[in-house]
């Protein structure tokens, strides 16, 4: 279900309803009211009722506005539902969507209309799968426009050097087998998680084309990312996530894991 379709035309209908009602109905009905009353002696106290389909579009038009402009332009939220970012962001987490850090986009058709920024390599961004559009992936970008980036044996390099990582302390929430280390991609330092035991991909290097991002998950074995399926063009950025607002697991809802996303 395409929500932001829906979202729009919502506010078309009930704003459109809204509009003609203020410029042609309103007037009209009121005057027919009137009369009526006038007819039954009761013109001092007229009691101007509107239709169901008008009561409800006023209502609901400028509040359905405000929501569609905070979730095309300003901030969305969206759910957590794999866990290709362990640890830093784990399933059921929801989070927060900056949606004018890489430039405004317009709903629906994405189509940029300001140019507001771009993305940095070692931000975590949501993005619309290259393979199928109408799903959202997030992953975190490693090369920008012009980077040369090559996978080996674990081991990230851009542009011909090795990205540095150390193995830190064990975390108790670790699978077992997995190894927590911490990486320093450009100036953001995060952690990333690595199965020793387990070959992983092996990528040559590669060039990204202008105007595409190599995207990669921080569960490094665990993540279906670029390395698999290719480059993830500049159109089909929706924004950067800067925040975990809330985590639910299917119980109760939790806010203990409020934080920023680095």
């Amino acid at each position: 279900m395409n929500f932001s379709l829906l979202l729009v035309l919502a506010v078309a209908v009930t704003g459109v309803v809204w509009l003609l009602d203020r410029l042609f109905w309103r007037r009209k009905r009121r005057e027919r009211q009137r009369e009526a009353a006038k007819a039954q002696g009761h013109e001092s106290r007229v009691e101007y009722k509107e239709p169901w389909p008008i009561d409800y579009a006023r209502s609901f038009f400028p509040v359905l506005l405000i929501v569609l402009v905070v979730r095309s332009f300003i901030v969305e939220p969206f759910q957590i539902p794999s866990g290709s970012m362990r640890p830093t962001l784990e399933i059921g987490d929801f989070i927060l969507v900056n949606k004018f850090a890489y430039g405004l986009r317009l709903p629906v058709t994405n189509t940029e209309v300001a140019d507001l920024g771009e993305p940095e390599r070692g931000d975590v961004m949501v993005f619309r799968f290259p393979n199928d559009p109408s799903v959202n992936f997030i992953k975190r970008v490693i090369g920008l426009p012009g980077d040369r980036i090559r996978y080996e044996n674990k081991q990230l390099y851009v542009n011909g050097e090795p990205v540095p990582k150390s193995v830190i302390d064990a975390d108790p929430e670790t699978a077992p087998g997995e190894e927590e280390l911490l990486e320093q991609l450009g100036d953001v330092d995060h952690s990333i998680y690595n199965t020793p035991q387990t070959p992983g991909p092996q990528m040559r290097e590669i060039v990204v084309p202008d105007n595409e991002y190599f995207m990669m998950g921080d569960n490094r074995d665990h993540s279906n990312d670029s390395r698999y399926w290719g480059f993830v063009p500049e159109g089909n950025i929706v924004g950067k996530a800067f925040a975990v607002w809330m985590h639910w697991d299917g119980g109760l809802p939790s806010f203990s894991t409020v934080r920023q996303i680095h």
